[in-house]
């Protein structure tokens, strides 16, 4: 815990936070807002944003938008802007800031701050589509794509040297520190993600809002965005060969596509498209299992789902290995192919009655929001504090 001296010195710091864009509601948005939740003071800075977003989940926030905020609709059409993104960036000008909180998955890290400020980059992943995504990217082009192709050379170029502007890297995981070495040659240290675990009295006072209970009895739950690279494809497939209900929450592009695979007018399958974060609690409260068939870098979902006690069957890939202990809270499978994930359910079929709701329970807490909180605020008074003699020595 940091001492009464320390916390006041957090408090006169001058300390800014910038995000990538706020268009929309994921992981690393509900980070932004625990980290506005801790400095309140810090003015949000971000490449462009939905007005109608931001008065909703920061109504409270001073958002300071770059020269993008300026284009008619860029909150719908950015991804054709992706040029300008690298300078856009680089204008900001936080030359008044003692501290600059990156909240990065694409752009934030590449701001030119003056020596005197430090820059900590929360980092979600180095960015997945001119890296990680790139070789599939490419066994999909066709012809006409070159100029895609050349763009994405130039970001990956601009990403690389970018990453060099960051005094500190923070990584969502071990997994995301592995790739941040690996991409930008930088070490980094590990700061699990906040997950709003469950709050029984908070849990009970949702169940009763919930007037929809006609799901099936033992469904297994999946509560994703759904892209393709989500595999929930292939969860759908096993679950119809095994013939269990499923209820699937969440909404994205391949919603359509994956309703479509349904094609037995019997199946136990529900899709449920988007629900309120206040309602999810009663999905999670009365689940079986819950199913995350997909790689993440961390995996908030299955960790919400074990503040309820319930055990988790995960791909065997990226933060899951680090939140899910075999056999204790879950079951992993090896491969994205619904005959693997049909295995996993077997075993925690077979294993349910041996997991015990508390020991889940207690796994969730090592990634509570009061364990983030305290794990920033240390790390933000330690570089004020290494920016300060540096200072003092020249």
């Amino acid at each position: 815990m940091l001492d009464k001296e320390n916390i006041k010195l957090l408090r006169i710091m001058k300390i800014a936070i910038v995000h990538d864009w706020l268009v929309s509601l994921s992981g690393a948005e509900r980070v932004l807002f625990e980290l506005h939740n801790m400095f309140p003071e810090a003015p949000v800075y971000t490449l462009f944003h939905n007005k109608k977003f931001t008065s909703k989940y920061l109504p409270k926030a001073e958002i300071r938008p770059s020269f993008l905020q300026r284009i008619p609709g860029i909150a719908r059409t950015y991804k054709y802007f992706f040029f300008l993104m690298p300078t856009a960036i680089e204008s900001l000008d936080l030359s008044n800031f003692d501290l600059v909180i990156s909240s990065s998955a694409v752009f934030s890290k590449g701001l030119v701050l003056k020596p005197k400020t430090r820059h900590i980059c929360y980092c979600y992943s180095p960015t997945r589509q001119i890296w990680d995504l790139h070789s599939e990217s490419q066994k999909s082009n066709v012809e006409g794509q070159v100029l895609e192709r050349i763009a994405k050379h130039f970001l990956r170029l601009w990403d690389r040297q970018a990453s060099d502007r960051v005094d500190q890297f923070v990584a969502i995981s071990n997994h995301v520190a592995d790739r941040i070495k690996k991409y930008y040659r930088r070490d980094s240290i590990v700061i699990y993600p906040p997950v709003i675990l469950n709050n029984e009295q908070t849990t009970m006072n949702k169940k009763m809002l919930i007037t929809h209970c006609s799901l099936p009895e033992n469904y297994y739950l999946i509560v994703s965005r759904l892209y393709k690279h989500k595999n929930i494809d292939i969860a759908i497939e096993a679950f119809e060969k095994l013939n269990l209900p499923l209820v699937v929450i969440g909404t994205g592009p391949e919603y359509k596509n994956l309703r479509s695979k349904i094609k037995d007018r019997k199946s136990k399958i529900n899709f449920l498209g988007f629900i309120p974060d206040e309602e999810l609690p009663y999905y999670y409260q009365n689940c079986r299992a819950f199913i995350m068939p997909q790689e993440e870098d961390f995996g908030i979902t299955s960790v919400e789902a074990m503040s309820y006690g319930k055990p988790v069957l995960a791909l065997k890939k990226g933060g899951a290995t680090e939140t899910v202990v075999e056999g204790v809270t879950g079951e992993f499978f090896d491969d994205p192919i619904p005959e693997a994930l049909a295995d996993g359910m077997r075993r925690l079929n077979e294993n349910y009655s041996k997991y015990n709701i508390d020991k889940i329970k207690s796994q969730s807490q090592k990634f509570s929001v009061e364990r983030f909180r305290e794990e920033i605020k240390r790390l933000v008074y330690n570089k004020y504090n290494e920016a300060l003699n540096n200072h003092n020595q020249l």
